[in-house]
Order: structure tokens, then sequence, then C-alpha cells
């Protein structure tokens, strides 16, 4: 029998939802070419009467490439958020990151109408998981910050905080086609904003057990998790003199809230960890055992590439009583040492640094 897939219980139903949705606006969009579904997806001109369209159209896909582009993304992505998170905290991040992306994108093609009075503005559909993908990329940033992706074999190496401006730069290439709405990059730029804002100051996160710090806080205050770390080292300098800029407009607008030092602590110290389940717990644990791996490495080819410098076994105490041949024993040192101490295996350990990259401090 075929292994079964574990999908937790609110990426299942997203799954559900997605493809249900999809199949059904692809099926009515090749009977009649040309129609616009506006009680299932955005149109800021059709849909002002329906506004559960706020919501489904972030899981209605146009074309059968974006529904499976779609599935796979939410397929890994969700599988590991929500394990990480918890199913209700993985539930309110998907709310909010498909909610205030739709409505800000709606307002923005609103404005530029009342500008330009194009009606194509209003007309144009604003659908798709483009949100959910790049909320997706932050959240990984956010959970792995230090992890490297190696592309073609090593020719290439990024760390996961470069994967939302390269999203973001696709989008811009695939947006001179015909291939995705107009709507696309919009909706990836706030897609982009409003997760990492939601991380950053308001989503709840848990310290470990045995921590002393509070049962519950909210934002993530890591230097790992600033806004300028998903920007390439030049530009950091000035894009984290704007975000300051843009944090204290909003803290005199009472929308956030500025950071004590104890959550600074709590953030950067040892105990804590950016997760509201066994997230960022996990990430930690394996990069030690990677580490001690590595030792225990080191130690076996040491001990079997060097066997003159191990001490002499003690000479056995002779018994009591009559004495009695001894058998020979084989020389296990010597079978231990004729194979080549590659049968051990390897195991690599990179630290956390910028792999293939120059340092961002």
């Amino acid at each position: 029998m075929p292994p079964r897939l574990n999908i937790p219980p609110v990426t299942r139903i997203v799954l559900a939802v997605l493809g249900l949705q999809s199949l059904s606006s692809i099926l009515v969009q090749r009977a009649r070419p040309g129609v616009v579904i506006e009680w299932l997806t955005l149109v800021p001109q059709l849909s002002l009467f329906y506004p559960w369209t706020f919501l489904t159209t972030t899981l209605a896909e146009q074309n059968l490439t974006s529904l499976i582009i779609a599935g796979v993304t939410l397929f890994n992505g969700g599988r590991y958020l929500e394990r990480a998170w918890s199913s209700k905290e993985f539930a309110k991040f998907l709310l909010v990151v498909s909610l205030i992306p739709n409505f800000l994108c709606f307002l923005l093609l609103i404005t530029i109408f009342t500008f330009t009075r194009n009606e194509d503005w209003t007309l144009t559909i604003i659908n798709g998981t483009i949100p959910l993908q790049i909320s997706f990329l932050v959240a990984f940033s956010q959970l792995v910050p230090a992890h490297t992706v190696t592309l073609f074999r090593g020719v290439l190496s990024l760390r996961v905080p470069r994967f939302p401006l390269i999203y973001i730069g696709l989008i811009i290439a695939a947006n001179l086609t015909p291939w995705i709405s107009g709507s696309s990059l919009p909706l990836a730029i706030f897609g982009f904003l409003t997760s990492w804002t939601y991380l950053r100051y308001y989503k709840i996160v848990f310290p470990d057990l045995d921590s002393p710090q509070p049962a519950s806080m909210r934002g993530d205050a890591s230097e790992t998790f600033a806004f300028s770390e998903f920007f390439p080292a030049p530009v950091k300098p000035f894009v984290a003199a704007f975000a300051d800029q843009v944090f204290t407009i909003l803290i005199a607008m009472r929308l956030c809230t500025p950071f004590s030092q104890a959550d600074i602590s709590a953030a950067q110290g040892n105990n804590f960890h950016q997760r509201s389940a066994p997230g960022g717990v996990r990430a930690e644990a394996e990069r030690r055992r990677a580490l001690a791996l590595k030792v225990l490495d080191q130690r076996l080819h040491a001990a079997t590439s060097s066997p003159a410098t191990r001490s002499q076994p003690t000479p056995p105490t002779q018994p009591i009583g009559p004495a009695v041949q001894a058998q020979p024993q084989p020389n296990v040192q010597a079978a231990m040492t004729s194979e080549p101490s590659t049968m051990l295996g390897e195991t690599h350990y990179n630290p956390d640094h910028d792999s293939g990259e120059k340092d961002d401090s």
C-alpha cells in the first residue's frame, strides 16, 4: 500500500477549497470565455454585493498551471507552518494574509480609477494564491533565517530571506506577459508587507517550557527578522533608516507598540525561539545535532586512523587454580583498521552564516 499522506487539518481544508473553487472557475471560463464570476472572485466594480469574495478569491485560480503551482505551495508550506505554529495560529495567519492584501489591492484599483477614469481598473480581477505564496516565504525567513539553499549543484547559494524579493522580481517579469492578472504585482507587494508586519509585531509567540520568559509574547524583536534583512547588503542602511521612520509614524498613530528591552532580550536570548509550537526549537535542535555528529565523526576517524596511539590493554589477572590454555582471539583491532575510514561516513555541518554571499553586517 502507498504511504498515507499526513496532512494537518487546516492545510487539508485549504487544499480542498482551492481545488473545488479553481476547477469550477476553470470550467466556467472554458464554457463561457470572458465571463467573470463576480460571486467567487473579487472584481471592484462587480463584487461589492459579495463581501465574501475578499476571502474566497484567494483560493480561486484561473488556469491549470497556476492551480498546480498553488497546490504544491500550499501542500508543502502549509504542512510545515501548521506543524510549527499549530492549526489555530496557522488559520489566523491565512486569514490575515488573505483579507488584508485583497482589500488593499481593491482600494488601490479604486484609487487609480478615481484619478484616471479608466473603467478597466475596476474590472481587473483580484484573485489567486500569490499573497499566500510570498507570505510563506516570509514565514520561512523568520523560522530559518540563517539557512542557505544551494541551487544548480552549488553554482548559486542564497539565504532564505532573499526569496521574497526574488519572488517579487519573478512576478514583475511575468506581469509583462498575459499569463497573470494586472493585480498580481500589488498582491505580491501587499502580501509581503502584511505578512512581515503581522509576524514582526502582532503574532503571538511562545517561549520554551523551561524558559523564564513570560507565557506568551507578541511579535519578533530579533535582528535576524528586521525588514532590512530581506535586502542586499549595499541598500540595507537606507532600508533600515526608512523602516525606522515608518515604525515611528506607526507608533505615533498607535498602530504598533515599541518593543521593550525585555522583548529584545527574550528574542535574542538562547532560551527563546520564534515559534508557537515546536518550530524554532526544531531548527535549533537540528543545528546542534549536526554539530554533535560532526564531532563524533571526527573522533571515530581519529580512533581508526591512529591505532598505535591507543593505550595497551591491561594484562588479565592470573586466575587461581590450574592453568587453562586460552584460545587465540582474532585481531579485532587489525580488522577495524583494515577497512577504509570512509566506511564510517561523513557528516557535513555548515554553521549559520551566509554561504555564497557576503556578510550582511
